[in-house]
């Protein structure tokens, strides 16, 4: 897994996040802000991590609550709308806990320091979740 064209810039990007987090009010206040979170839910659990994707991973930060796991990525990516304009916008993912078939742990065979988080959806869908800082305790929350 590359964590950026260099470690530099890697470093930045950690960094401006942290800013932005602080500047919005703290990880709760980001949750309910970008989740639109209902009065009640109690996050457990926030950490950044990588959300595996067909055009790579996604820099991002991971939220466990009592009722969902989500994510929303670090930076807005560009994509063609259907009418041809290029769109910037944060990509974001929200999977209620009700509709988790499972969670499964995995590693790299080559390289078992690299462990990564299957969460599968009751229709088999699934997300790959990698490169946490303190891994297990980010999969004990599930």
């Amino acid at each position: 897994m590359r964590f950026g064209p260099k470690f530099s810039e890697t470093v930045k990007g950690k960094s401006s996040l942290g800013a932005r987090i602080l500047q919005l009010g703290g990880v709760k206040r980001v949750f309910r802000l970008i989740f639109c979170v209902k009065e009640g839910e109690k996050l457990l659990k926030a950490s950044q991590c990588y959300l595996s994707t067909t055009a790579g991973p996604i820099a991002g930060l991971h939220f466990i609550s009592i009722q969902t796991v989500a994510f929303c990525c670090d930076r807005s990516i560009k994509f063609s709308s259907p009418n041809g304009e290029l769109v910037r916008i944060h990509y974001k993912v929200s999977i209620p806990l009700r509709k988790i078939k499972r969670a499964n742990q995995s590693k790299n065979a080559k390289k078992p320091s690299q462990k990564f988080m299957e969460i599968v959806e009751m229709d088999n869908f699934d997300f790959w979740f990698m490169g946490f800082l303190n891994y297990q305790k980010a999969f004990s929350y599930l």
